[in-house]
């Protein structure tokens, strides 16, 4: 089954596929619509994008995952328009179990490659875009490439024990814009707001590994 908001894209995949000899047993184009139409078609394999209504955020990748803790047996294959490390490494790490994949919507371009791929996550497989796995594997390296110099040198004033109000005087900038530079560079470092432990020490830990 399909989920993708162009039509276009969404019609040109169930035709691609249908000319390989797989059936496309719903075509949808929004998250809940995919829900919906995987517990009633209860699908060998899902295609879905990233970005989807209804807030063209990261409802696909979402419903994907969510998808994936109900029946962890149940092969999903994502598309992305772009690289973006954290979806991949989110939907990555939610899938314990094989038949996952994560590809940028250009390898659709070349038929056989995108169909070969589905057919290894339906078989169980892991497969993941070669652009994708460079980007993440520079990440792993090194967590703190992502960061902007001047994240870097509020992490590292942290890393000092310094407090917001002292990065503040330090870098001669108000307290707002330490606190802002401190909440991006915690997303970057993939420490959500819900972290169990001190979302701070585990950043500074990050600084001190690669220091």
């Amino acid at each position: 089954m399909i989920a993708e908001d162009g039509l276009i894209v969404r019609e040109g995949i169930a035709g691609m596929l249908r000319r390989f000899g797989h059936e496309v047993v719903a075509a949808v184009g929004d998250a809940p619509a995919l829900m919906a139409a995987v517990t009633e078609h209860e699908p060998d394999v899902v295609v879905t994008d990233v970005r989807m209504p209804p807030g063209f955020s990261d409802e696909g990748l979402q419903a994907a995952i969510a998808l994936r803790a109900a029946d962890p047996s149940l092969p999903v294959l994502v598309l992305s328009q772009y690289v973006e490390q954290t979806y991949a490494a989110e939907l990555l790490d939610s899938a314990p179990a094989a038949g996952v994949g994560y590809l940028l919507k250009d390898r659709i371009g070349d038929v056989e490659e995108f169909v070969d791929a589905l057919v290894q996550v339906a078989s169980g497989r892991t497969v993941v875009d070669p652009d994708v796995v460079r980007q993440l594997l520079g990440r792993r390296r090194d967590p703190l490439q992502r960061l902007t110099a001047r994240e870097r040198e509020v992490l590292g004033l942290m890393a000092e024990g310094r407090s917001n109000a002292a990065i503040a005087r330090t870098l001669t900038v108000s307290e707002a814009a330490v606190a802002k530079h401190i909440g991006s560079l915690l997303a970057k470092l993939d420490l959500p707001p819900d972290a169990d432990d001190h979302r701070r020490v585990r950043a500074v830990l990050a600084y001190l590994r690669t220091g």
